[in-house]
């Protein structure tokens, strides 16, 4: 089947999703997958937070963010894999201006709210070792959920801002070589002058990727020290055992987007960087749940409880 284009003096109405349609096997597989994966990242993400929301014991900061980043996968997955699943079979899928816009700014806002929780999530897991006996007077609810607002909020600001102030002129070209509206596919597109939006881009990506990622260094950082002057050996892991899950999840998180966004551009690895975007958008929601809930001891017990009320 023929790529449908449009002539370049022509004004963009909608964008052709190349995918994987020049690989029907690769494709027919790959849905099968994205399948059993966003039940998965439903299922999983969806327990924990009804698991926070009606245990007790899980009535706390900590788990209060860890419902926030559940939502946030349930929203980040659901932003493009029911597209995914729609299209997944067909030859070339198209997608309107509108709706690819739509996708493209959902998805940026909900990764940059994720690199802001997680840094907020390492906060909260040092004031809550270097500060245990004022951690709940620091880390109250009020606070947790100015927390929360602000880095929903700026995230969604962050995202929006330079598509409005700097509206892009595509020229012609539709052609997405990617399974979604991916902001780095998209920006290939663009043949207007962009040096302000570039400008403000790398601005916002600093404020979205290296500073967070450098804020959580430094707690870690923070943390480590802190442990260090525990003296008894078995409190000291009982301590880093709390930051596990979390520095599991940053270490998949950064990876990948580090691996996405920094390494350098060219057409050879364009469908290996579709299949690590698929990871990162796709695959990354459906882990979390997996690591809090196999490295946590808290949510393990909260599980075994809520089961054996069913049972009896």
């Amino acid at each position: 089947m023929d790529i449908p284009v449009i002539d370049n003096a022509s004004e963009v109405t909608e964008f052709v999703l190349v995918g994987l349609s020049n690989h029907p096997k690769a494709q027919a597989a790959f849905y099968c997958t994205m399948v059993a994966v966003y039940l998965v990242t439903l299922v999983g993400n969806g327990l924990i937070i009804v698991m926070v929301r009606v245990e007790k014991q899980l009535h706390t900061p900590m788990y209060f963010f860890l419902s926030n980043l559940s939502f946030l996968d349930i929203c980040y997955s659901s932003n493009s894999v029911p597209f995914l699943l729609f299209n997944g079979l067909k030859d070339y899928p198209t997608i309107s201006y509108t709706g690819c816009y739509a996708q493209m700014t959902i998805a940026l806002s909900l990764g940059m709210t994720e690199c802001l929780l997680l840094a907020v999530m390492a906060y909260d897991r040092f004031i809550a070792i270097s500060n245990p006996l004022r951690y709940s007077i620091i880390m109250n609810h009020q606070v947790c959920v100015q927390l929360a607002v602000v880095t929903w909020a700026s995230a969604f600001l962050l995202a929006i801002i330079p598509i409005i102030a700097i509206p892009a002129r595509f020229c012609g070209h539709n052609i997405i070589n990617h399974f979604t509206c991916e902001v780095q596919a998209l920006l290939k597109l663009i043949c207007s002058d962009t040096p302000v939006r570039l400008i403000l881009g790398l601005v916002i990506s600093i404020f979205t990727l290296p500073l967070p990622f450098t804020f959580i260094l430094i707690s870690y950082f923070c943390i480590v020290v802190a442990v260090l002057r525990i003296r008894s050996a078995e409190a000291r892991l009982k301590a880093f055992s709390t930051c596990g899950s979390h520095l599991t999840v940053v270490t998949i998180f950064y990876g990948t987007a580090i691996y996405m966004y920094l390494k350098p551009q060219s057409r050879e690895y364009q469908d290996q960087g579709k299949v690590v975007s698929a990871f990162y958008g796709v695959v990354t929601p459906m882990l979390n749940p997996v690591i809090y809930t196999l490295r946590n001891k808290d949510v393990k017990e909260a599980l075994r409880k809520r089961i054996r009320k069913k049972k009896s």
